[in-house]
């Protein structure tokens, strides 16, 4: 979940799927006039218009933005998952259209708020607390988070599904792969299918908060007498299918971290990376979003509480072995082994064009990793140099395959996790970690 910026706002979230359909298609319209406007302008002065620069304008990219912003739900759940996902090789004005909305979550109006604790709790719940704040402590794309004191004692972080969110989420992806495409900017070869259709899959997953309820038990219960995390109690008592009601944990953001001693910044950072391990080499689960706002850290306690799991994937054991493959081979230096393993995952294609300098990239990261007793995650070389072959593969017409999707969320995992560890300017002993897990 996203902390409250000081952009976010109360605005109520359009829930009929009519309503969010006229919402998408006069964004759309907007934008397109707005370049008809400047285009013809351009044409008066005898200059041929380009259409890619006249889209992509401050004025329209926040219309975009914000619009998407608005809507919550699947609408800005895509433009999430995308500039994840795919971001390495769509156009930078794209990327950026579809980043900022990691950083914008508006929340809904308090009598929006009361039509939906009241449709599942009854018209009379304010009774059973002794205080509920009506301010969210947090908001995102699927719902808000609200804190409250039971009146038996009990202190609760309540997750409050948007409403009409669950409903909308087919048509809201198709709208919104619609208004993507016809941007023009998706690169020549880049199949946009697989991605709005995993949409709307983990749309759905994560509107289910039963199931969310579930997964958080799961871990609950795996990391029971872990020293480094808590995972808060789910209150069935209090949950149903809209509303996730759980113990609140006492914390501030990860990244406040960064304010603490290079052992405790060490230490936070090994713990995140060996949960990650565990999660594929050991549980088979994993909470696959990387978001930082889905941990939180405790000073006092020295406690990293894990929040969210909506985005909780199982993991075939199969997949397991794949990266169990493809990274001894890294560490080793074993170059056949880490192309069959690479091959073996769809990393690259066999005999394809870019098959040398794909697992060029790959063995850049196990060397950077092997170099040393110990990996300096604040030093930016590894991230530079593979950001700038990625850009000079992406200019040279490399398109990536289309990975299984599972996959695509470990990549992402490890990704974000790479940039906290940055964040906190970490070093670690990145191998030994590995290998301890490999067996």
């Amino acid at each position: 979940m996203k902390d409250r910026a000081n952009q976010s706002r109360p605005l109520p979230v359009p829930s009929g799927r009519l309503n969010r359909f006229t919402r998408l298609g006069t964004m759309t319209a907007g934008i397109a006039g707005n370049m008809a406007v400047q285009a013809l302008g351009e044409v008066g002065r005898g200059t041929r218009p380009d259409m890619r620069r006249l889209l992509m304008t401050p004025g329209n990219m926040r219309r975009m933005a914000d619009q998407l912003a608005r809507m919550r739900g699947a609408a800005m759940k895509v433009g999430q998952l995308i500039s994840m996902d795919a971001g390495e090789v769509l156009p930078p004005e794209l990327a950026d259209i579809m980043a900022r909305l990691r950083d914008q979550a508006h929340f809904m109006p308090p009598a929006q708020l009361k039509q939906v604790l009241n449709r599942n709790w009854g018209a009379d719940w304010l009774r059973a607390f002794k205080r509920f704040e009506v301010h969210p402590i947090a908001a995102a794309s699927i719902g808000q988070v609200h804190r409250a004191l039971l009146r038996d004692g009990r202190d609760v972080a309540i997750k409050v599904q948007y409403p009409g969110i669950a409903r909308s989420i087919d048509s809201d992806v198709a709208n919104v792969g619609g208004l993507i495409r016809m941007s023009g900017l998706l690169p020549k070869g880049l199949d946009l299918g697989p991605y709005m259709e995993e949409a709307r899959k983990q749309l759905h997953e994560e509107t289910d908060y039963h199931r969310e309820g579930a997964h958080l038990q799961h871990f609950g219960r795996l990391l029971s007498d872990d020293a480094d995390f808590e995972v808060p109690e789910l209150y069935k008592d209090w949950s149903t299918g809209e509303i996730l009601t759980m113990s609140f944990l006492e914390g501030g953001p990860i990244e406040a971290a960064a304010e603490a001693s290079q052992d405790e910044r060490n230490r936070i950072t090994a713990a995140l990376i060996d949960l990650t391990l565990r999660e594929l080499f050991e549980f088979g689960v994993t909470q696959s979003d990387p978001n930082f706002a889905n941990y939180r850290y405790n000073a006092v306690t020295g406690k990293i509480a894990l929040l969210d799991f909506g985005a909780t994937r199982d993991l075939d054991p199969a997949l397991t072995q794949s990266y169990r493959r493809l990274m001894r081979a890294g560490l080793e230096g074993d170059e056949a082994a880490l192309r069959a393993a690479a091959i073996e995952m769809q990393f690259i294609e066999g005999k394809g064009p870019f098959d040398d300098r794909i697992l060029c990239m790959i063995g850049a990261v196990f060397e950077a990793i092997g170099a040393a007793d110990h990996f300096d995650f604040a030093d930016r070389s590894l991230s530079n140099r593979l950001t700038k072959e990625g850009t000079a593969l992406a200019e040279a017409g490399y398109v990536p395959p289309p990975l299984p999707m599972d996959i695509l969320y470990l990549q992402r995992k490890f990704g974000g996790m790479f940039l906290l560890a940055n964040r906190l300017a970490a070093v670690l002993p990145v191998r030994e970690q590995l290998e301890r897990h490999l067996g």
